[in-house]
Order: C-alpha cells, then structure tokens, then sequence
C-alpha cells in the first residue's frame, strides 16, 4: 500500500514539473502546470496580474515566447481564485471545461456540450492560433469543435476570431475591457458588432455609445478608412443567413499582431517589435475627436481638417449659438427653412467622403437601385437621408434615414461614402443635384456666422486696445506703428475665441506640471477642453517682443491654412492682456524627439522614416505652391515637425514664416532668424530668403531622418565634415549607404532605392547656390518617382563643422591684417 502511494506521489510530481499539449478527463490541469500549443506560440495556465497588489488567480491564455506577460484570454474574470494552489481545470465526459476552488466548488464553466449532446471521449488542446478547443479525441476534423475559447474573447482580437453573431444559437462574440490593468474582471466598455439598422463595430460606456466604426459598405466600415488601407491585415466581413461576423485576415504569419480594447476604451491594433522589445500602436482605430460619438449633436458634422472641429449641414444652424462659441457642439443643429414634403418642394444635398449617420433605426433594401431609394425617400415625410447599402463596383441597395441624422463625419477623400440629405427646396442654392456626376463639397451656411464674426471682432478690438496701451509706454511713434499692425491683424483674423476661464481651466491654471515646451514666444501648456479634446496651449510671455510679432504672424497665417501636414490651429484667446494661441495636441511630440533620441528612434522603422520626409514635402508644397498664401517657413526643422498618434508629421511653429506675393521670388532680411544647421548660406551670410531657403531645411532634415544624427554638431572621426559634408563624402565614393542610421540598416526589408533616392534628393536640396536646388514640386515628384534619370547634386552650402570654419575664418582675418 505505502509502495503504491509513493508511485502515485512520483507520478503527481513529475505531472506537476511537466508542460503538456492535452487536458483529457483521467488528466486535469493543476495549478502549476500549462498547455504549450504545438509550436510553442500560446501557453495555458494559472496567474496573477504583475506589477499590481492583486493577488487573485485566474485562468489565461499568454503568447508564450514575448517575455512581457501578455495576456489574450481569461477563463474566471469574475470569479478569481483565491490560492492558486488549489485551481483544478478538467474537463468531464460531455466536453465541459471545469475550474474548481479549493473548496471543490466551481467557480467557471464552459457549459460546453457536444452538436450530438454528449461527448464520446473529449480531450482539450491549445492551437497555435491561440485558440483553446475541445474535440473528440478520434474526429480529424478541423472545425469540429465542442467548444473554442475563440466564441468566449476577453479583451483581444487575435487574426482569425469572429467578433459577431452566430445567428441560429444567438452567440455574439464580443470584446470587453479589463477594469484596470491589474484587474482582469469585466471593465466598462464592450466592442461589439451592432446588427440593428446597418452592421458596424460599436464601443459602449456601459449603455452608452461611445464610438461606432460606421457600417460595413461592401468595401470597408465607412468610418474607419484606415482598416482598410493598412499593410498588417485585410479586413474580412461575412453577412448570410447563419453568422454575421468580421475578421481579420494576416498578410504575413510571421508578424504577430492582435487587436486589444484596453481599459481606458481605446481599441488599438498592436504589433510585436522585436527590436524593442515592445508593443508598438500600428492602428488607433479611435485616431481622432471625431470619433467621439454625436460630437457635433443632430446634423453637425465633424471633419478634423477644418480650423473647427463642427460645423452645420447646409441648411442647418445650431440650437444654441453661445454654446457653439464655448465649443460645445453636443446640442447639433436645426433646420433653418422647414420641409415641404405634401407639395414636393423638398431636394437632396449630396455630402462626399462621409461616414453615414446612425442606422440603428433605419430602413434597409439590398436590392434597390439608388433613383429607386431617392424615389421612395421623396413618398415618407419622414425620411431625413438616403444613401447606398453597398458601395463596390456601381452600387446597390437603400438605406433610408428617419428623424435626426447624429455621428457624421466628413473625410477628405478615401473615406466613407455618398449620403444625400434632404432640404427645403429654398435651400437648393448651392446644394448639387444628386443627378449630376460633378462632385462639390457641401456649402455651410450657418445662420451663427454673424455672431462668430462679432466675437471674432470683439477680439480683434480687445487686442488693438492691449496693444494701444503698450504702444503709449513707449513712445508715439510706437503707438502709430503698433494701431496699424492691430487694424491689420483685426481684418486678417479667422478664427474662434476661446474665454480666458476655459483656457485656464483646460491647463489646470497654468500649472506647472501642465508646460510641455517653451520657446521664444513663451510656454507651451498641455490642456483638456471640457468635451474631452486635449491641446496645447502657446501663452505669450507678457515681456516677450518677439514672441508678440510671433503670436500676430500666426493668427494671421496659420488660420488660413489647412492640411493633413500642418499642425492644426483651433483658435486664440485675446482676453484679460492674455494672448494665447491654441493648438491640436500631438501626443508624439516632435520628430526630433524620437530620431535623435537612442531608444526612441527605435521606433521608426525605414517605411515610417520615409513616410516621414513625403508627409513633410507635402506640406512643404502647399505651403509654397498650394495654399491661399504663398509662405516660406524659415525655420524648417526637425522640433518644429510634430507626429500625431499615428506618427504622421505635421509642420508647426509659424512665428518667422512670409508672405511672398504672387510674383515675388526673393526677399531679405536685416533680421536673421531661425536655427543654425538647417538655415540655407544666403539666408545666414547676407539675409537672403526665398522658397529655396526652405527647400535647404528640408534637405537637412532628409538627411537627419537617414542617418539618425543632428546636422549641427555632427562628428565623424575620419574629417571635419558636417552630417552634408559627409553624406556628399559618402556620395561621391559610391558608400552612400553607409549614411545610413544602423538601425534601419538592420531591416530584413529595407528598400535600397528608397533609401539612396532619398539621400540623393536631400543632397540635391542642400547645393550651394539657390538656382541648382529643386523646387518643392519637383522634390514631390522625385520622391515619388521611380525613375533613376535624376541630376547629380553639386557641393552642398555649409558642408564643414562651425568650429572648422571659425578657425579658417579667424585664420583669413589674420592673414588679412598681414
């Protein structure tokens, strides 16, 4: 008898140190062992949360060779353990998992069962997809299942899941939050797919709603044009009779990749990257404010590239002025002329790139021809909106809209779809007929223009008192000189005020703690307005005459500007001798944080680097060539490009910028200002500035994003060269990839072409004479080209160290004196 139970203690041992790859009746799972997927991918097993005072166990499913924990699927989020001593998973005869406490109570259940109702002889293994399964032990078949953790998800989306709906047992496979990041229990925010009206992805607060991907179109969620433009997967939606679900499919299995809903409620696409060692943001599915469901209320419309956020539909005024002032929008907007459905006066707006409204309550057909859906909008009164079920090849099917239209979004283009929105026949001045195949933005007519204008104005006169008083304390030849530029700028002025209380609540009054950057026009504050939109907030130091002229030349230029590769200005506060300008907040700070830092530049992959310098170009040509103004920077660098969540550059600082008139192509300056390094020679030695000065700035900075290192202050051991006497070195010895920032050197796919086109044009940026360089269209072109017919650059303009060219400077003086 002792004999037998020291042989099943030394069987219970050798159990207890082992990993397996099956679970079957006769052999539960103990609380320190684990299953292993066939190639080690995923590990099964007991845990509890690092790095927190939680000291519960649970049942969870972790990618087992990433060496941070990192969790997909949890068994008893409710029901943790309280001694993991005592956890017992098995699984019984009919295929139902089981985890027992110490107290041999149950404390989690799949309540699993085979089609048939009973099982015959059930085992559990893990797959490699992370997938937890029971099968019978003799069935070869791939699917079969008695029961997949993948119907049950937690807080992730691996390649592969369904999120949706099995229709015939009811099933919706949904995400749901962790409560915090040690708490793995069920959080407040579900991601799920919403099969009322038209089928989307919606994130709920609880029962609110709190963002929706817009629905499927046959060709992507019309909210979320980035889920389909991306390189990491493709999007798959599947709706029939029996399931109606989206996945994701890998476009290669050696990247691990997962969709994960985090506590906060961001859902977010993470890739592993193994150099870092880290999950790295590839896709913020939420990537802006606009996503904020009904965040411009009933018939306002969000686009994140115009200078305010909402705005009215055409037709359409806000239901409280005052409160769309204090940019809180949450109230929407009304119609300015009623409906005149029984005498069919009523038209159609058409709106282009838009993520449709709420469907929730909408009418569907997926057969209807789209003069077909018109028609049968025209015959309901109630009818608001219609628009095409499915967008691909021609179009098809009807969705018809009814009441209030909420959660719209416009896109500059490669997002959402055409919706046309019902107006009064009076309104028809300025709308297109949805007949005509010309597309034309939307015209917004807003009956809260006029008291925009007044506050506006109101502003312009608070400033041009302020600057009255300055100008009397220093003289009357000031005060002239000072009441001009006011008069000036109160024309010039396009842009919303903000109250002195709301910036100030919004920084924490200014807190310390809130100052993020300082520059010579003051401090730069971190903020949260009250509908949740964080910015950043520049305050002009009150002794700062620089930074005065600075703030002037901003409010006049950069409210005048709009693209995707500008840093978006939302508005000014001029109150209280307060002057402050207010920005949209880049999260990633500015681009000179992460290459020339060791760690961080880690970060930016070749691709991201070279999306980096066509983002910058672009913005570049606009300000040169497309803009309503023709503008140089003059201080193009490396800390004035800020990258938003999705890394995304964004060009900033306007305060030294010019106007060129229409014939203009140079200028100069008594005044040199800017940053040593990317300033061009003329501008530097005579004052001399023209687009091509900035076309100098932004060869600098190609060459900065290549290789990793500033520009100024650059050392080499082998000369005297700066980082363009040395990439010019490099060039004509034929070893210009050795320019190249070794970490990107280390990429399995890095493109050669790229790389060399790219030291090639910054080369051809930074020539010496102004005539030799290309001009911004040109430099687009070449980017873009996949041409190698381009010309060779001559010697770049301050191609040695400052301290080299001191001494040689100081050397000719001496010479000189002689």
């Amino acid at each position: 008898m002792e004999a037998l139970l020291l042989l099943l203690l030394l069987l219970s041992f050798d159990s207890l140190t082992l990993s397996r790859d099956t679970l079957t009746p006769n052999q539960p799972l103990l609380h320190n062992q684990t299953l292993l997927s066939p190639n080690q991918i995923f590990e099964l097993g007991f845990f509890t949360p690092t790095n927190s005072n939680n000291t519960s166990w649970y049942l969870g499913i972790w990618f087992h060779k990433i060496p941070t924990r990192t969790l997909i699927w949890v068994a008893n989020r409710d029901t943790p353990l309280d001694n993991s001593s005592s956890g017992l998973l098995t699984v019984n005869t009919n295929g139902d998992l089981s985890l027992f406490n110490q107290t041999h109570h149950a404390v989690w259940s799949s309540n699993g069962g085979s089609v048939s109702g009973r099982a015959h002889n059930p085992i559990v293994r893990l797959l490699d997809s992370g997938n937890l399964v029971v099968v019978e032990s003799e069935s070869d078949a791939p699917n079969g299942f008695i029961w997949q953790s993948y119907d049950y998800p937690s807080d992730t989306l691996l390649d592969g899941m369904k999120m949706g709906w099995d229709l015939k047992t009811g099933l919706n496979r949904k995400l749901t939050s962790w409560k915090s990041l040690s708490d793995p229990s069920m959080g407040d925010f579900v991601y799920e797919l919403d099969r009322r009206g038209l089928p989307e992805m919606v994130m709920r607060n609880g029962s609110a709603k709190a963002f929706r991907t817009g629905p499927w179109n046959g060709v992507q969620f019309s909210g979320t044009p980035e889920v389909k433009n991306n390189s990491i997967f493709k999007p798959v939606f599947v709706s029939n009779d029996e399931e109606l679900y989206f996945l994701s499919v890998s476009n290669d299995e050696s990247v691990i990749s997962r969709l994960y809903l985090n506590p906060l409620g961001e859902i977010r696409r993470l890739t592993w990257n193994e150099r870092v060692s880290d999950w790295i943001v590839t896709i913020n599915v939420q990537k802006d404010i606009c996503n904020r469901y009904g965040l411009c209320g009933v018939y306002g419309i969000c686009n994140v590239d115009e200078p305010v956020l909402c705005k009215c539909l055409h037709g359409f005024v806000p239901n409280s002025p005052d409160d769309w002032i204090r940019v809180d929008w949450s109230g929407g907007c009304r119609r300015r002329t009623g409906l005149d459905c029984h005498k069919g006066g009523d038209v159609f707006q058409r709106l282009s790139f838009v993520k449709v409204p709420d469907s929730t309550f909408s009418w569907v057909n997926e057969s209807m021809s789209l003069g077909e859906c018109q028609a049968k909008c025209l015959k309901n009164c109630s009818c608001t909106a219609y628009a095409n079920f499915n967008i691909s090849g021609s179009g098809s099917g009807c969705v018809l809209w009814f009441d209030g239209l909420i959660d719209l979004r416009e896109f500059s283009a490669g997002g959402g779809q055409d919706l046309y929105v019902r107006l009064a026949a009076a309104e028809l001045v300025g709308v297109q007929d949805p007949g005509s195949k010309k597309k034309k933005r939307p015209v917004a007519v807003i009956a809260s223009v006029t008291v925009i204008i007044g506050t506006l104005l109101i502003g312009a006169i608070l400033w041009h008192l302020i600057e009255r008083t300055k100008s009397r304390q220093r003289g009357e030849e000031h005060l002239n000189r000072e009441e001009d530029s006011a008069t000036e700028a109160q024309g010039e002025l396009e842009l919303p005020l903000f109250e002195f209380v709301t910036v100030e609540t919004a920084t924490n009054k200014f807190s310390h703690g809130n100052i993020i950057g300082e520059g010579g026009f003051g401090p730069v504050y971190k903020g949260e307005l009250p509908n949740g939109q964080e910015i950043a907030v520049k305050r002009l130091s009150k002794n700062s005459r620089q930074g005065l002229n600075e703030f002037k030349n901003e409010v006049i230029f950069i409210s005048k500007l709009q693209h995707r590769n500008l840093v978006r200005l939302l508005g000014c506060c001029i109150q209280r001798e307060e002057m402050m300008l207010i920005y949209e907040f880049m999260p990633n700070k500015s681009l000179d944080s992460f290459i020339f830092d060791q760690t961080r530049s880690n970060l930016l992959s070749w691709k991201k680097r070279f999306d980096i310098i066509n983002g910058i170009a672009l913005g570049l040509l606009y300000l040169h060539r497309d803009s309503r103004l023709r503008i140089i920077h003059r201080d193009l660098k490396a800390a004035n490009v800020l990258l938003d969540m999705e890394m995304n550059p964004k060009i900033s600082d306007f305060g030294l910028a010019k106007i060129f008139g229409g014939d203009e192509t140079e200028a100069n300056t008594r005044r040199v200002v800017g940053t040593y390094g990317y300033m061009s020679p003329e501008y530097a030695a005579d004052g001399l500035f023209s687009m091509k000065s900035d076309v100098y700035s932004f060869g600098v900075m190609i060459l900065e994003i290549v290789n990793g290192k500033r520009n100024k202050g650059f050392y080499h051991p082998g000369n005297d060269f700066n980082l363009l006497g040395h990439a010019w070195n490099l060039w004509n010895e034929d070893r210009a990839l050795e320019l190249v920032d070794e970490v990107v050197v280390m990429e399995d796919k890095l493109s050669r072409f790229e790389v060399l086109r790219c030291i090639h044009v910054g080369l051809l940026c930074v020539q010496q004479r102004p005539d030799d360089r290309p001009t911004m269209p040109s430099v687009v072109m070449m980017l873009g080209s996949d041409s190698t017919n381009l010309p060779q650059p001559r010697q770049p303009g301050f191609y040695y160290e400052r301290s080299l060219w001191t001494k040689v400077h100081r050397q000719a003086r001496s010479f000189l004196r002689k």
